[in-house]
């Protein structure tokens, strides 16, 4: 079977851990490939049920503060110093922190569970922009998402749930191959 670029890349594609990411961050042309292929996904009605917010620079620090600020309020024992400076350093740890918020829209015809799903397309393709740009990336969510002071801070609406926080940078070192589900344990066919 002849190689394909796109077929190489998906199969050795790997998650790279955001304290593994350092500059440089893709350029501005860079990053605005990035969010255009990540808004190329399925989206069933042409809804748009996400939406992109850059941490970049200072900003992170800020969110970071954020962070540490929901901690402090949410957790039920005082959280330590080493605790809060971990939540402070969250979004330092890759140049650049890309949130995906998820905005379901009542809309007939597109339920919610569709629009969800297109948010984690929308990450995905984030993440594979960023790789076949030769940038490290991962996605994670992480406690913050849920957290109820973090969210309302990052100015959520009622409708809106953080799908994801993409990090993107420079993998400081390629990251190790990982056991990958065996297909016949994970297919099969109706008949």
């Amino acid at each position: 079977m002849p190689t394909h670029p796109t077929i190489e890349l998906l199969k050795t594609r790997r998650s790279v851990k955001p304290d593994l990411l350092s500059a440089p961050a893709p350029s501005a042309d860079e990053l605005e490939t990035i969010l255009s292929i990540a808004a190329r996904v399925p989206d069933h009605k042409k809804l748009a049920p996400w939406r992109f917010v850059i941490i970049e620079g200072v900003a992170r620090e800020k969110l970071g503060e954020l962070a540490a600020e929901a901690c402090k309020r949410e957790e039920s024992e005082p959280p330590s110093h080493v605790r809060l400076d971990t939540e402070r350093k969250r979004f330092t740890r890759a140049p650049l922190v890309i949130g995906v918020v998820s905005h379901v829209k009542e809309t007939r015809g597109a339920p919610e569970w569709e629009q969800i799903l297109s948010a984690g397309a929308a990450c995905m393709n984030l993440c594979i922009a960023a790789n076949a740009l030769g940038y490290g990336s991962t996605w994670i969510t992480e406690w913050i998402s849920y957290s109820k002071t973090f969210t309302e801070g990052f100015g959520l609406a009622a409708n809106e749930r953080i799908a994801g926080f993409v990090h993107i940078g420079t993998a400081k070192e390629k990251p190790a191959e990982r056991e990958r589900p065996v297909l016949s344990e994970i297919v099969t066919r109706w008949t």
